[in-house]
């Protein structure tokens, strides 16, 4: 009886995608990248040391080429749109920078720039030097930079939402776009294809096509009944579309890669729900990418490449020249911040991985470069993957980062605000209180967490100077509706991520929701108060007694994403009473894992619910 291929070469992969984080986690080198270190077990058990693997298996073939097309896929997913929108006026201020940063893309997109023109004059030079021709393909190598780097440091670093975590961020997506496009002409034009280039335009109008149909199809309600149990709709949309614009791609003689990140990029715009997000990174990095990175391991020959005296040559060159494309131009950023945090930002910025690896596999492929520098390449790239992460997280001085309170800002004087403000006013509020007329309990009230200040008029310089709109909130709460509308038009203008406005007209609700303001109103307050004491008044009690009230956490500490509530390291007398994720309710048990962007209630004594939220919001 005849047999197919044996799946025995596959089977020892597979062992070795399972036991390599295991081995990363027991061995405690959390600095090591997982990806990395299937690199080197595939050099282990490849043609470089135990030989005990076959390149030539059919199956891994087969699931090594899917993974690396779903690799691509994923650097096109992780890329976050919204960055390029992101608005100079909306960055907040903060004691880490020595002067407010200008529009975020002009400043990233002149720092990308730099990097392109040094590794043009890099390139160049090593080729003059006699190191290495290919100066196209040298500039796409040493200009990239690994968005699967970046971005797990980041979020290891809880710095992605932060003034330099979104810097170093849109960076390396502009690198990731920029390189991937680059990748696609030098394919198209050194491969041996009868397809004019023109022909990738096709490709583009594909795409575009392809994203207004998923917008369709994404708000369709029948979809969405469809999106669960056996029938995952989303999911089998997602790798249809994956696998239509790599074989498009491949159809226009580019590579499928291509096709495989535009579809990243166009799901990305979407804006798929977590779970999806989540269900995609399964896949990939469960079993497809895992066994493309062992191969790639698999395929070294460290022996051969070292008897290759260049190597003692090239690899230090390219490293260095790696840092020194980013470390210049990103020395731009020391009006902007501390030399520490530059110095570190341009390390992080020197890892470089999947897209070198690509780009040196492509090159094989089409015959520009041997085998002996296709690893030269891949070695490079493994070395800065695996020291760069770490001099930044020694660089960079993340404890000095976080801010331990949250700013308040509160307009008007009167029975309302100026008690709420003394009763909040310490420990993790910072409060400052602004109002036109002075009453006499305000003289002498002022202490270091709680400040008052009279002002002449609503200005927006006299508010400036007093830094009102440096805020993380502002209470819109005087008993004047038209001065309120004007305080919160200014602050809406400055960038204030958190209005909260007084209403005591009705008429006036939908206008002030639509605006994106959080509404409060004297009059609804009451009715509220008189229909709970008479229907549940023990509810009322709880919710009006100072230390067991009920408290809103929301999470934004990468460190315990996916942390269950059984291993929650937080010791304080705190229940958890409900998750709110997305649009689904949960209520919480000791195997609830925590997620970035919960909505988190908890009861228990303010001291402790005050450390919670330190902890979880990064105040």
């Amino acid at each position: 009886m005849e047999h197919g291929p044996s799946v025995l070469s596959l089977a020892i992969v597979v062992l070795a995608a399972l036991l390599t984080p295991i081995l990363v986690n027991r061995l405690k080198i959390s600095f090591l990248p997982v990806v990395v270190a299937e690199i080197i077990i595939g050099v282990v058990i490849g043609n470089s040391f135990l030989n005990i693997v076959d390149p030539n298996d059919p199956w891994l073939n087969i699931l090594s080429t899917l993974g690396f097309i779903f690799l691509m896929f994923l650097s096109g997913l992780e890329i976050d749109f919204d960055a390029f929108i992101q608005k100079s006026g909306q960055q907040k201020k903060s004691k880490i920078l020595k002067r407010p940063l200008p529009n975020l893309l002009v400043l990233t997109l002149s720092i990308f720039a730099g990097i392109l023109l040094l590794s043009l004059l890099f390139a160049l030079m090593m080729s003059w030097a006699g190191i290495f021709d290919d100066v196209f393909l040298l500039v796409i190598i040493i200009s990239t930079i690994s968005l699967g780097v970046v971005v797990p440091t980041l979020k290891e670093t809880n710095l992605i939402t932060r003034q330099m975590g979104q810097v170093i961020l849109l960076v390396a997506v502009i690198a990731d776009l920029v390189t991937m496009i680059m990748l696609a002409f030098y394919s198209q034009l050194y491969a041996d294809s009868s397809q004019p280039i023109w022909l990738m335009g096709i490709l583009v109008v594909f795409a575009i096509l392809f994203y207004f149909l998923g917008r369709v199809m994404h708000h369709a309600q029948f979809l969405k009944q469809m999106d669960n149990g056996t029938m995952q709709i989303g999911i089998r949309g997602v790798f249809a579309l994956i696998i239509m614009l790599a074989a498009l791609a491949e159809g226009v003689g580019a590579e499928n890669i291509l096709g495989a990140f535009i579809a990243g990029c166009i799901v990305s715009l979407l804006k798929p729900e977590k779970d999806m997000h989540t269900k995609l990174d399964s896949f990939g990095y469960g079993f497809f990418i895992p066994i493309f990175f062992i191969m790639v391991g698999v395929d070294l020959d460290l022996p051969s490449m070292f008897q290759d005296s260049r190597v003692f040559i090239m690899i230090p060159v390219l490293l260095a020249a790696y840092f020194l494309s980013k470390v210049i131009p990103v020395a731009v950023l020391l009006r902007y911040f501390d030399v520490k945090r530059v110095s570190a930002a341009s390390f992080l910025l020197t890892s470089t991985l999947s897209l070198v690896i690509a780009a040196a596999v492509i090159a094989e492929q089409i015959g520009m470069i041997s085998d002996v520098e296709r690893g030269m390449f891949i070695l490079s790239a493994v070395i800065a993957c695996i020291i760069t992460p770490v001099l930044f997280k020694q660089l960079y001085p993340v404890h000095e980062e976080v801010d331990k309170v949250i700013n308040v800002t509160i307009i008007g004087n009167n029975q309302l605000t100026v008690p709420v403000a003394k009763a909040i006013a310490g420990g993790l509020y910072n409060v400052k209180l602004i109002f036109h007329r002075n009453f006499s309990n305000s003289r002498g009230s002022n202490k270091e967490s709680l400040t008052f200040h009279e002002i002449p008029e609503y200005s927006k310089e006299t508010l400036s100077e007093l830094d009102a709109f440096d805020t993380d909130i502002l209470v819109v709460g005087a008993n004047d509706s038209s001065l309120n509308w004007q305080v919160a038009s200014l602050a809406k203008e400055a960038g204030v991520e958190r209005i909260i406005y007084r209403v005591d007209d009705p008429r006036q609700e939908e206008e002030v929701k639509k605006l994106g303001y959080e509404l409060f109103s004297t009059m609804l307050s009451s009715k509220t108060l008189l229909r709970g004491l008479i229907e549940s008044p023990n509810m009322i009690e709880l919710l009006s007694d100072e230390e067991t009230s009920i408290y809103e956490i929301h999470m934004n500490n990468y460190m315990y994403d996916g942390m269950i509530l059984r291993s929650f390291p937080f010791a304080g007398d705190i229940i958890f009473l409900r998750i709110l994720r997305g649009q689904e309710s949960i209520v919480p048990h000791g195997d609830t894992p925590l997620e970035v962007d919960d909505k988190i209630f908890v009861t228990g004594e303010t001291d402790y619910v005050e450390e919670l939220k330190r902890e979880l919001e990064l105040y």
